[in-house]
């Protein structure tokens, strides 16, 4: 436990000042419990966000109106520098929601103070038993057995930290790696696909990502991209920039199966091959 805490607070205290200057958050509001505020989303659902007093100190990104027909795979985000702000990453958050997607950021709508990972499985956690209980407004509405675990900087240490549960079917970590391969028991525990999203070598997270591919457990899936946009990515873009439209897509071709999506990452003339993208591939098939 020692060493996951200072994994935290290093990559906190490497990111938070900076990422008060450099990531502009998306525009965002408070949202009452169990009511949803409509922000958008360019997948086919009006997608919003929500609060509920069965979940504490999370912000649930889901679609308006619960598809009848298609449930909702559960996709938990831990935020950088590990902050308690649920709508940090709104955009992205939103455009994954709207793809058909539950979504559940660590913090409140415009939380302060910090997460940590027991909060990615409390998310897990609720959502499995709001998918049976009696009178929840999610009964029947999400696919438990479709899970992805994700957060940027300092929250992909908190993805790291909980992707040994036997229930995720994939990990992504977004400008984020190891500190130290001192901390390597977290990729030795890895048992579903990953992907690695980083913004280049002016990414202060570059190297430990690198470091890490080179680490992971043989014949495990990995996918790990490269664009040249920094650290902070293009979260605040509208719909989360291009990194929501590969994430939706990672997300779509892990939790649902989708072939279309999983040409964008597979082969040597994948979607993103010969892109603006660094790519690199290790069994995928």
């Amino acid at each position: 436990m020692g060493s996951r805490r200072l994994l935290r607070r290093a990559f906190a205290a490497a990111f938070t000042l900076l990422a008060a200057a450099a990531l502009v958050p998306a525009a965002s509001g408070t949202a009452a419990a169990d009511s949803a505020r409509t922000t958008g989303g360019s997948g086919p659902y009006d997608a919003g966000y929500t609060t509920t007093l069965r979940l504490p100190d999370h912000t649930i990104y889901r679609p308006v109106e619960l598809p009848e027909d298609e449930p909702l795979p559960i996709v938990v985000w831990g935020n950088g520098a590990c902050r308690a702000d649920g709508t940090w990453f709104e955009n992205i958050l939103t455009e994954f929601a709207s793809h058909g997607f539950l979504v559940i950021a660590n913090g409140e709508p415009g939380g302060t103070g910090r997460t940590d990972s027991a909060m990615l499985t409390e998310a897990i956690d609720w959502a499995v038993v709001e998918n049976s209980r009696l009178f929840s407004p999610y009964r029947g509405h999400i696919d438990t057995g479709s899970v992805a675990v994700m957060g940027q900087s300092c929250g992909g240490i908190e993805a790291y930290e909980v992707s040994d549960d036997r229930r995720v079917d994939t990990t992504v970590i977004w400008n984020s790696g190891m500190l130290s391969d001192l901390n390597n028991h977290h990729l030795a525990r890895l048992h579903a696909p990953i992907a690695y999203f980083t913004g280049g070598p002016s990414d202060i997270a570059y190297e430990n990502a690198i470091d890490d591919w080179g680490r992971l457990p043989a014949g495990l899936p990995a996918f790990m991209g490269h664009l040249d946009v920094g650290h902070f990515g293009t979260f605040a873009e509208p719909n989360g920039g291009e990194y929501g439209r590969v994430g939706t897509a990672w997300l779509k071709w892990r939790l649902k199966d989708d072939p279309a999506a999983r040409a964008e990452f597979v082969g040597p003339d994948c979607g993103l091959c010969g892109t603006a993208w660094e790519v690199q591939q290790k069994n995928l098939t």
